[in-house]
């Protein structure tokens, strides 16, 4: 606790500060925090809004939705 820093955040308790990027600036989103760590040129940049995972393999919605929905039902509350 409180000895690690980067896309895992902080540890420490304080959710203020979970998007701290490598400069020490807290980015209030997750595409510019996830910005922060991306390799130039390695891959594109994240646009502002989260790109929906379900997109990228459209055949695995029903199974995802399904996997969702134990985890907000009433055992997890």
């Amino acid at each position: 606790s409180g000895q690690v820093r980067g896309l895992c955040g902080t540890f420490n308790g304080d959710q203020r500060d979970e998007f701290m990027t490598p400069e020490g600036d807290v980015e209030p989103g997750v595409a510019a925090f996830a910005n922060a760590f991306r390799a130039a040129g390695a891959c594109p940049a994240l646009g502002p809004g989260i790109p929906d995972p379900c997109d990228g393999f459209p055949g695995s919605r029903q199974s995802a939705e399904t996997a969702c929905a134990v985890l907000m039902g009433p055992a997890f509350q």
